[in-house]
């Protein structure tokens, strides 16, 4: 569902993004002219160059395309993985994987997007679809 233009109070594309995601919304683009959903957020399409980006919230599904796990001193944070989500939608994303220990994220888990807020700024963090998914792709 294609949801109406977010309004230009906050400046350019990415600022809209970003107040979407501070509001709990993740939203992608979904370009008019040739239909490819696009992520993240520009001004042109980069597959057909048309100016028609609409907004839409994505289903959040995805999976697991390539994982890293950043090695930290545990007064640092501790470890956490780094990871590139393949949404159901067609776009890749960098983010990371919560609920599960770090070394434990695989190419190929499923996961849910969710959107938190960490120092008062929105971000899309993702979780396992289920424990199932898990031991599927070890």
């Amino acid at each position: 569902m294609t949801l109406p233009l977010i309004p230009d109070t906050h400046g350019g594309v990415q600022a809209r993004h970003q107040a979407a995601l501070d509001d709990g919304r993740f939203l992608i683009q979904r370009c008019g002219g040739c239909g490819t959903a696009v992520y993240f957020p520009r001004e042109l399409c980069p597959h057909c160059g048309s100016a028609e980006l609409g907004w839409e919230a994505p289903a959040g599904t995805g999976t697991v395309y390539s994982v890293t796990t950043v090695r930290r001193k545990p007064e640092a944070g501790g470890d956490l993985n780094v990871s590139l989500i393949d949404l159901d939608e067609g776009v890749r994303l960098m983010s990371r994987v919560e609920g599960v220990a770090p070394g434990a994220v695989r190419i190929g888990l499923r996961v849910q997007a969710r959107v938190v807020r960490e120092g008062g700024v929105g971000l899309v963090v993702f979780d396992p679809v289920s424990t199932e998914a898990q031991g599927a792709t070890r």
